[in-house]
């Protein structure tokens, strides 16, 4: 079993003046598949208010998986890929190509994600769209497949693990 945490990117979310209901999506499709929710968080859309998130999340909770939801479009607000790319080792190109190509088959507005996606030490961090239906449709096509990334990534599938 790996462990989740789940970050939601919103200033209204952040402010109560909206529900998260893209975080609760998230915990409910981790859950589903047997996935251990660490933490769930929301914050705002300040760069480093993600980064340092991230670094905690990762370097501190030593947290498998972290999923962030929201502040992966075009408005000048939305900093999520930047800041993920601030402190990831390596990228993971593929995970957001997949879900950008899956999800063009439900709306070609899907190409205007700009979510990234990348590992900082032994913890993977994931970009996901800002809408539940957007979020559920993502880890639908692609949770699954990340439990065998996490193998590698730990070391649980017998490779060697770089710490």
């Amino acid at each position: 079993m790996y462990t989740v945490a789940i970050l939601t990117i919103s200033d209204k979310g952040y402010a109560g003046q909206r529900e998260d209901a893209s975080g609760a999506e998230i915990e409910t499709q981790a859950l589903k598949r047997g996935y251990s929710v660490v933490r769930r968080a929301v914050i705002p859309d300040e760069k480093s208010m993600i980064s340092e998130a991230l670094v905690r999340l990762s370097d501190n909770d030593a947290v498998s998986l972290i999923l962030t939801t929201g502040g992966t479009g075009f408005s000048v607000r939305d900093v999520t890929p930047e800041a993920t790319l601030a402190v990831v080792d390596r990228l993971c190109p593929g995970i957001p190509e997949a879900m950008r190509a899956y999800s063009l088959a439900f709306t070609k507005r899907a190409m205007l994600s700009r979510g990234v996606a990348g590992m900082r030490g032994k913890s993977l961090i994931v970009n996901l769209p800002g809408s539940p239906k957007a979020v559920r449709e993502c880890l639908e096509y692609v949770l699954d497949e990340l439990a065998h990334g996490l193998d590698i990534l730990t070391g649980r599938n017998g490779e060697c693990a770089r710490s």
